[in-house]
């Protein structure tokens, strides 16, 4: 039972990364800047390597010839478990800084935990991790502080922003089963304590920036539950499709 546990943790962890990373990586060739564009790419590819990494785990633990792939393409919306957040629309850039922003100042603490684990292999991966999101969160707290301390478009546009994904932010501290399960084991995380380093980072850029926190009200919950947005089915169909349409296909 706790290996199964573990197994939908480890894809938990995994569809996050995944979703949000090809979320990113729909910006290739469309970054307002050649140099964002190349940061933008790369922060892609830094997510995919972690949704690798966690694949690969979850496939090792899983058996009956589970592979990264077969577990990243191969399973149906309701499998996937990665927060509303994630797969959200890139929308303008601001949208898609301030999702990054919300969603890399989670994984930080998250990261920082982890890397505790008493699970070795996921401590690892998380110590290996946490130099990426570093960085993700530096560069995307900078671009909040530019875009709301700087012309009134740019500061509407963060605004707008603010409104469309804060709903959906809730859901990163609302424990489902297997993290609840996990904390217990001491191989998970304390989602509590990781929210409240999330709201007071949160605070720091907003402040900075001009940018009002807003009142906490109802969150959009579902994703942990398999519950997705109708933006869910349009990443699949794209995400899947060589897979799909060219079964076992290599390169």
């Amino acid at each position: 039972m706790q290996n199964e546990l573990l197994v939908k943790y480890l894809l938990q962890l995994a569809d996050n990364a995944m979703v949000i990373g090809h979320r990113n990586s729909e910006w290739c060739g469309h970054g307002p800047v050649l140099e964002q564009d190349i940061a933008m790419t790369n922060i892609a590819l830094d997510h995919l390597g972690q949704a690798r990494n966690f694949f690969q785990y979850a496939a090792i633990l899983q058996g009956n010839g589970a592979t990264e792939d077969s577990l990243a393409y191969l399973r149906l919306e309701r499998e996937y478990k990665n927060c509303l957040l994630t797969e959200q629309p890139n929308g303008d850039w601001a949208q898609t800084i301030l999702r990054q922003f919300f969603f890399s100042a989670y994984q930080s603490p998250l990261y920082q935990q982890l890397m505790n684990s008493r699970d070795e292999q996921i401590a690892a991966i998380s110590n290996k991790s946490l130099k990426e999101v570093t960085y993700h969160l530096r560069w995307s707290s900078e671009w909040v502080i530019r875009l709301g301390d700087g012309t009134p478009e740019s500061h509407q546009r963060i605004a707008n922003a603010i409104e469309a994904l804060w709903p959906y932010t809730g859901e990163l501290f609302m424990p489902s089963d297997e993290e609840l399960a996990m904390q217990k084991e001491n191989i998970g995380a304390d989602l509590t304590s990781i929210k409240t380093v999330w709201e007071n980072n949160v605070k720091e850029v907003f402040d900075e920036a001009g940018l009002a926190v807003p009142a906490q009200g109802y969150a959009q919950q579902g994703g942990k539950k398999g519950l997705h947005t109708e933006h869910m089915g349009y990443i699949l169909a794209e995400l899947q499709y060589m897979q799909r349409a060219y079964p076992d296909s290599q390169w």
